[in-house]
């Protein structure tokens, strides 16, 4: 081998070992900020029996209370048996929905409306329809796929007071136990 092929090797082995090295330190750093990260816990809202209304971060269920991080930043705990309505709030979805239909029904409409409308559509027909089909289609499109949005991010009610079963009591801690951001604690 001539001693050009012997630099031009030893080279790239000198680079293929530092790119490799490099990859390696960087998806250690990422995993290390990745476990670093906090977990955070679902937003509640609980309504007590006296009818007074807390909204914060979900941190742990205990075995008779509830710990929530309230708007303020204070840690706030609940007897479970003081607690008459928990509700989860979710983001809404409405915006995404009517978006995706919005597409869809731009998409869909100029491909359904002539079987849908048949007499109509053979009367009119031509370019022009499109222009009718379109904005037509992304109008029911937007209106359907927001109605979708808004039923998928409606909040979660449970209803603690007058729960009997201590089967679905514990069903309902174990649940709520899933969203917090300390599930396990003891």
């Amino acid at each position: 081998m001539n001693p050009k092929g012997k630099k031009f090797i030893s080279l790239f082995l000198i680079f293929s070992l530092m790119a490799i090295s490099c990859t390696t330190i960087t998806t250690q750093r990422q995993k290390r900020f990745e476990s670093s990260k906090e977990r955070r816990g679902a937003k509640l809202i609980v309504i007590k029996k006296d009818g007074q209304r807390i909204k914060g971060e979900l941190i742990t269920v205990k075995p008779s209370s509830l710990l929530l991080l309230d708007t303020e930043g204070k840690d706030v705990s609940f007897d479970i048996a003081d607690i008459k309505v928990i509700r989860i709030v979710k983001k809404s979805k409405a915006f995404l929905g009517a978006a995706i239909g919005f597409g869809a029904g731009a998409l869909l409409g100029p491909l359904l409306a002539p079987v849908i409308f048949h007499a109509w559509h053979e009367e009119y027909d031509g370019p022009g329809v499109l222009l009718i089909e379109i904005p037509v289609g992304s109008a029911i499109g937007a209106l359907l796929g927001g109605s979708i949005g808004a039923t998928a991010g409606k909040d979660k009610k449970i209803q603690i007071e007058g729960m009997t079963d201590f089967h679905e009591f514990r069903e309902t801690l174990d649940y709520l136990r899933k969203k917090a951001r300390i599930r396990n604690y003891k």
